[in-house]
């Protein structure tokens, strides 16, 4: 894969993309699409248990519908880091929502906001109280999501800042 820049002499040059080991598909699948995918089907099994805690029997639906969307996003993250493990062209996005904005010619733009979409799952997973019905394996899968997704975005965020600097001397 490779990007066609323009000069301002009117040649085009082409420029591989970073090849660093943090913004390699395959680490970012694995390090953050990944615990994404665990914080949604978590969060669809809490809806399901909820629902008959709650008496609220619709919890059961939109909890299938979090843990099947998941699930899509899980097989397109393993997908993806395949490819980039193969040496093979990217073929697919990160997740569906991505995947739907790449028809738009927006993918970042929509991969943006599942992240967002992640996040608030994250956020009330744990301001509803629901994180209790979760039960000692999923409590060890949603702890290690978190722990791997904070270090990997941290060290995807310091790599961007060293890179920076190194390249800008700002």
């Amino acid at each position: 894969m490779e990007y066609v820049l323009e000069e301002s002499s009117g040649k085009e040059k082409t420029q591989k993309p970073d090849p660093s080991f943090f913004t390699r598909p395959a680490f970012l699948s694995l390090t953050i699409g990944v615990p994404f995918c665990l914080f949604k089907i978590l969060f669809g099994i809490q809806f399901i248990r909820a629902s008959g805690i709650h008496n609220q029997p619709l919890f059961i639906y939109v909890g299938w519908i979090l843990i099947i969307w998941a699930g899509a996003d899980l097989l397109m993250n393993l997908t993806r880091a395949g490819y980039d493990i193969c040496n093979l062209d990217d073929k697919i996005e990160f997740c569906t929502l991505a995947q739907l904005g790449k028809i738009l010619d927006v993918s970042t733009i929509f991969l943006a906001f599942d992240t967002l979409i992640t996040f608030s799952i994250i956020c009330l997973a744990l301001w509803s109280g629901w994180i209790i019905y979760l039960n000692q394996t999923e409590a060890i899968l949603w702890y290690s999501a978190t722990t791997l997704n904070l270090i990997s975005l941290s060290l995807v965020s310091l790599w961007t800042e060293i890179k920076r600097k190194l390249n800008y001397g700002d």
